[in-house]
């Protein structure tokens, strides 16, 4: 695959029958593009910036999907208003927490893999399929793990055979695994799985999911250093995304502004948020 054009012509690589793999065609001809396969430094761990905490809940509507912002490096915060919450197409969310730049680029790379599998076959892949999907990508990134830039990423869908939304978790070697009702991960997953067990419920309302969501990772940034809460004076709010039959939406600045200052409200007085 040559980035010229050979004599005006596309190259060989383009005019070949292939597979519906954006990464199985790049992996065939410059594998070297692919992040899981580039040398791997002889030093033993580098120091990048890392990206934590990733919520996830089912409500009746579909999925939704909360980052905080912020990054770290060591004990530095090296960014206060990264996203970490992407569609990966029109009907499935991803989130990631790990080494960003790895992260970012996985994620970029999943969403062209899910638009030219579509463009070849003419249909959405199923959710499951693209959950297996990132599954293959964590497994080809396991080199890079191992050198400490691992990355855990998280994805949730709305799954139109079943009419319902679904959650999958992944580990650092590619396993791949379905989560019922809620999900975190990153460092601060623990505080925030703690706020999702007491107040996630079946027949939550979007306001509802929204504010659950928000506490859970105010929960998180209130106990782990590396997770970012409201930042009120900045206006940097949390990422939520939400997945239905009708697509992917991102909550606009308004809307997550209410939704934090219902929880500062509630939370004021009792920032444990005791109950």
């Amino acid at each position: 695959m040559s980035p010229t054009l050979s004599h005006g012509r596309l190259p060989e690589a383009f005019m070949t029958a292939g597979g519906a793999s954006f990464t199985e065609f790049v992996g065939r001809h410059e594998p070297q593009l692919l992040p899981g396969r580039r040398p791997l430094p002889s030093t033993p761990a580098l120091e990048a910036p890392h990206g934590t905490t990733i919520v996830s809940l089912a409500w009746p509507e579909g999925v939704l999907m909360a980052g905080d912002r912020r990054a770290t490096l060591g004990n530095v915060i090296a960014n206060r208003d990264m996203d970490k919450v992407f569609a990966a197409d029109d009907l499935s969310l991803v989130g990631i927490a790990g080494t960003a730049g790895v992260a970012i680029e996985m994620v970029r790379l999943f969403q062209v893999e899910l638009e030219h599998y579509e463009k070849i076959e003419g249909t959405h892949m199923s959710l499951e399929g693209k959950a297996n999907r990132l599954a293959a990508m964590l497994r080809s990134n396991l080199g890079l793990a191992m050198q400490g830039l691992a990355v855990v990423p998280a994805f949730g869908g709305y799954d139109a055979v079943a009419g319902t939304g679904r959650i999958f978790s992944y580990d650092v070697t590619g396993g791949c695994y379905e989560e019922h009702r809620h999900h975190s991960v990153g460092s601060g997953a623990a505080f925030a799985r703690g706020a999702l067990k007491k107040l996630w419920r079946p027949d939550m309302g979007r306001d509802e999911a929204v504010r659950v969501a928000v506490e859970a990772l105010y929960d998180a940034a209130d106990d782990d250093s590396a997770t970012g809460g409201p930042d009120v004076h900045r206006r940097i709010w949390p990422t939520v995304g939400m997945v239905g039959a009708d697509g992917v939406t991102f909550l606009d600045e308004v809307v997550l502004e209410g939704a934090v200052a219902t929880v500062l409200e509630t939370r004021r007085d009792n920032p444990g948020g005791a109950r």
